[in-house]
This record gives C-alpha cells, structure tokens and sequence, in this order.
C-alpha cells in the first residue's frame, strides 16, 4: 500500500518534469496580466466615452481580470493535461499498479496541481490588479478600498477552482482531446453567448465561470449589466458545486473502470 505522502511526492515529480503543464501556468500568468494591463490603459484613455450609467457603476478592480477570459482557458488546458495525459500516454496503467488506492492516486494527483494551480493563480490575481490600477490612473482604485481585497483574493480562487474542476471532467471523460474539446467551448463560446441571450442568460448565470466571477466584481451591476440573484460568496459557492460534482464523478468513473 502506496503511503499518501509517497503519492503526493510522486505526483509533484509527474507535474514538474512535463514542460507542457508548465508552459500552461505560465501562460495563464502571461496572459492574464497582459490583457489586463492593455485593457485597462485602454479604459482610461476611453473613459469619457463611456455613458453615464457605465460611469456610475465603473468597477476598476473587475476592468483589471479583463484578462481572465483567456487566462482561465490556459488553467483549463492545465487541468486537463495534468489527469488527461495519464491517459493518452498509457502512464494510467503504471500509476494505478504503483498505486491501487484510486482514491489516493486521483486525489493526491488534484491536491498537488490545485494547489499549484492556486499559488499561480493567487500571484497571477494580485499582479494583475496592481498593474491594472497603475495604468487606469485616476480611475483606479486601492487595495484597502472595501471588499477590494475579497475580489482580489478571489481572483485567485476562481482560476485555482476552473483547474480542479478541468481536472475532475478530463477524470470523467478520460482524454485530454475530449475534455478540451467540450471544455474550451464551453468556456470561451457557449457561456459568453448564452450569457448575452434573453431568457438563456438566466440559466447561463449557474455556469461555474459565470457564477465563480462574481467573487471578482467589487460594484454591483458593474458598467450596467444585470444583476444577479446572489452575492459574490452566493456565486463562489455555486462555483463550488460545480467543482464538487466533477471530482466526484471522476472519481466514480475512475473506480469503476478499468485503466
């Protein structure tokens, strides 16, 4: 019986020796920074533009993860590489010998890279914001401002919670084709969309992306969109399900099916 510290000590190996798990981490960083920075110098060389109900509820902290779009789809091809490359690689086999506690082989797998995932994304978040608030001059707001700090704290979480909720559906579907090819979509095409569709757009606010992103929004009905029926924690906590659901489903499909 594998110990679980072994496991842990494995699966860090397993994630730092692949360099397309780290590119992917540096990539979220990367790309969430820079499109923040640009949209928010944008922002405030385009301020006056803007008409007065978007000036009202002007949210600079939110402005500064305009990035985040993009940012959360490299977490997510991180998420899924990390579990689905088990898979293609034939690796799953050797693991589950190594390990036959599936419990402890997929759970200390999703510990070591959510965690990582975190710490980047916590970086990732408070970079961001701080590079975003330099650039909308005196637009930009302060860490110390209220619920500031929730938001961006928040920021953090949000892109650890989309890795670990990549990792328990590239569990359930095991591929990293399959997983990225409903995934990336997902996130990128059809939330967005029905998120701007009358009627669609009630349900679309339940996705684990657009509930988890109220935690990053600091002015309600921030540049006048809707409002929605919960609160910033109401949303992470919804974001949560959704995390839950897919670890328990990959574990069910890990547990109940071969290698």
């Amino acid at each position: 019986m594998a110990s679980v510290p072994a496991v842990l000590t494995s699966e860090w190996t397993k994630i730092r020796t692949v360099s397309s798990t780290t590119w992917t981490l540096i990539c979220a960083f990367a790309v969430t920074l820079a499109m923040g920075a640009a949209l928010s110098a944008l922002m405030n060389s385009t301020f006056d533009d803007l008409n007065e109900a978007e000036r009202l509820t002007f949210d600079p902290t939110l402005i500064s993860f305009s990035g985040m779009i993009l940012g959360q789809l490299a977490m997510v091809v991180f998420g899924v590489l990390v579990v689905g490359t088990e898979y293609s690689s034939g690796m799953i086999r050797t693991s589950l010998a190594a390990v036959p506690q599936r419990a402890t082989f997929l759970f200390s797998k999703i510990a070591v890279a959510g965690l990582l995932a975190l710490v980047v994304g916590m970086i990732t978040s408070f970079l961001t914001f701080f590079a975003g608030q330099a650039l909308l001059g005196e637009h930009r707001t302060t860490i110390g401002d209220e619920n500031v700090l929730r938001a961006v704290f928040g920021g953090g979480l949000y892109m650890g919670l989309i890795a670990v909720f990549s990792m328990g559906v590239a569990a359930m579907l095991r591929s990293s084709m399959l997983s990225l090819g409903i995934l990336m979509p997902f996130f990128f095409l059809v939330s967005q969309i029905l998120s701007a569709v009358p009627g669609a757009k009630d349900v679309a606010l339940y996705f684990p992306d657009q509930a988890g992103a109220k935690i990053m929004q600091v002015v309600p009905n921030a540049l006048n969109t809707d409002e929605a029926p919960y609160g910033p924690w109401g949303g992470l906590g919804i974001m949560l399900l959704w995390v839950a659901a897919s670890l328990v489903g990959g574990y069910l499909v890990l547990k109940k099916r071969d290698a």
